[in-house]
């Protein structure tokens, strides 16, 4: 998982003095594009990670490669923990590690560290749930901003532009930031109540100097599961139950990403499913392919769609 990586990444900089790709591919068990994607990461983060190319080149530290972490800077650190700290899927070593780093700061950037590890929440998997590997994830302009506005718990003076185009400022409470599939996304109280923005859709950010406070008992994580599941159901809103061959459950998986919901053994040996795409119509083209792998129950319209396709496919290669 990649935050184990960026943590391992910068123990292996601290040790070694200087690094080349293809040495960090080799020492982390990954390919030689991953630990440079990784390595630049850092760098763009704003950590003291910088390439020296040419023969006897590579990746080194700032300040001979033995840089002490207590004399990171305070956007140094805060890159760090928002990097490595907030991984979800982060193992309990990875968390310990990083506790006994913010041990290891100068008191001042403690409380910003601790703040920076628990501002955002990285969803592993793209809309639509295809990918197993996290995608690059990009740097809107105005991402700097926003993250300190989070950490600092400060409101925000926010320019936005939707998705109809309609462009807005507003005055916002951040909670949080989380990732998902290529994108960011602000979790924030507005006078309308808790929206969620995009990042990249910001136009103008300005922090100022009125405290957030946050609800109680938020929890960020939980927040966010709750706000992709509302989004998954207004982008696949047509829904179908359906029993499946075992032997297939990783091939639908792939296809329908997270419009596939797999419940308890059925009858015959099969699986009982809950399927969903964005019509009927499409979910029919979908799953058709699979023949008798799928057996679906129900809805009766879903049903007429599939004896329809087979019957133009059996007039046309029948």
């Amino acid at each position: 998982m990649r935050a184990d990586r960026l943590v391992a990444i910068l123990m292996l900089l601290q040790t070694r003095g200087q690094v080349t790709a293809s040495e960090v591919a080799a020492e982390l068990e990954i390919s030689e594009k991953t630990a440079r994607r990784d390595l630049e990461a850092l760098g763009i983060a704003g950590l003291p990670v910088y390439s020296q190319a040419g023969r006897g080149g590579g990746w080194r530290l700032l300040g001979g490669g033995r840089t002490d972490l207590s004399g990171l800077s305070a956007p140094e650190v805060r890159a760090l923990f928002l990097l490595a700290g907030p991984e979800s899927t982060a193992s309990p070593d990875v968390r310990a590690a990083l506790r006994k780093l913010v041990r290891a700061l100068p008191e001042p950037f403690r409380e910003e560290a601790e703040a920076a590890s628990n501002a955002v929440v990285v969803d592993p998997a793209g809309w639509g749930g295809r990918s197993a590997i996290r995608p690059q994830v990009d740097s809107p302009q105005y991402l700097g901003v926003v993250q300190e506005a989070v950490i600092r718990c400060r409101q925000l003076e926010l320019g936005y532009v939707a998705r109809d185009r309609a462009a807005t400022t507003r005055t916002v409470s951040p909670l949080g930031l989380a990732t998902k599939g290529h994108s960011w996304y602000l979790i924030a109280e507005t006078a309308a109540g808790r929206r969620t923005f995009r990042v990249d859709r910001i136009t103008s950010a300005t922090v100022t100097d009125e405290p957030v406070v946050r609800p109680e008992g938020f929890d960020l994580a939980e927040v966010w599961r709750l706000i992709s599941d509302e989004v998954q159901l207004r982008r696949l809103p047509a829904r179908a139950i359906a029993r499946i061959h075992p032997s297939m459950l990783d091939h639908c998986r792939w296809i329908l990403g997270e419009g596939l919901r797999i419940g308890g053994p059925g009858i015959d040996g099969l699986v009982e499913v809950e399927l969903r795409g964005p019509s009927l119509r499409a979910l029919a083209g979908q799953i058709a392919g699979f023949g008798g792998g799928i057996v679906v129950t129900d809805p009766p319209e879903l049903i007429a769609h599939l004896s329809e396709i087979a019957r133009e496919l059996s007039a046309m290669y029948g």
